[in-house]
């Protein structure tokens, strides 16, 4: 059983053998984002959507983009990224899924393990010519730049804020974007600070390792995966 430095301070192991902090095991149903799937806060979106087949059949028909379209495609692409994730479990990683931020903002992924932890945002770009600058996408079909890298550059930086303060040690969370059925990927050398990726190199996140410490890791999970830390993002 693994220990937090100066004693056990009541952690227990599991039957797999992978010490779990106490503090986690109390956590309310509602408030434990752990059993959350890939995509949950789209899956939500859609059942909650009050537009039947028919009105979404004339929509198209009039070359109208209904906006549950849309979210299929995004929800497509978090399950493909977040099956991939949900893999490197087995190698001593962690994920949440779609993590809620005040002002609607999501975490689609937070990949917590031995290489550090990764904020993924998931992109469906299918068949498409994507261009990342420093600061936004261009992407073939979409008239106008896209603001995924300014979006979850800003989304990571909220959660390595709450999660060093829930923590107590600093917590660096490393941005990801990943596009999803895309035809070509290019990224403006100049941008460094965030990881762009093909959604068949996803997997390749759980190659790293000798960031964080065991413990370590494990504490950031039990913080990440209690929705109210989250509430003053």
């Amino acid at each position: 059983m693994r220990e937090r430095p100066g004693g056990n301070s009541g952690r227990k192991a599991s039957a797999n053998g992978k010490a779990y902090d106490p503090e986690r095991l109390f956590l309310p149903p509602d408030d434990d984002l752990a059993p959350n799937r890939p995509g949950e806060t789209l899956r939500a979106r859609l059942d909650a959507s009050g537009t039947g087949r028919v009105a979404l059949a004339l929509a198209r028909c009039l070359g109208r983009r209904p906006a549950e379209d849309g979210w299929r495609r995004a929800l497509a692409a978090e399950q493909t990224v977040g099956t991939a994730l949900d893999e490197l479990t087995a190698g001593g990683w962690d994920v949440v899924h779609s993590i809620v931020l005040p002002g609607d903002a999501v975490i689609a992924h937070l990949l917590i393990g031995p290489g550090g932890v990764f904020g993924v945002a998931s992109k469906a770009a299918p068949r498409a010519r994507v261009q990342v600058g420093e600061t936004s996408v261009r992407m073939s079909r979409e008239r106008r730049p896209l603001p995924y890298v300014r979006e979850i550059r800003h989304d990571c930086a909220r959660a390595s804020l709450v999660l060093t303060k829930g923590c107590g040690f600093l917590v660096q969370v490393r941005p990801v974007l990943v596009f999803v059925g895309a035809e070509r990927v290019e990224v403006d050398p100049s941008l460094e600070d965030v990881l762009v990726l093909e959604d068949p190199a996803a997997a390749t996140l759980g190659a790293g390792g000798g960031v964080l410490h065991p413990r370590r890791a494990d504490r950031v999970h039990t913080v990440a995966r209690n929705r109210r830390v989250w509430l003053w993002a």
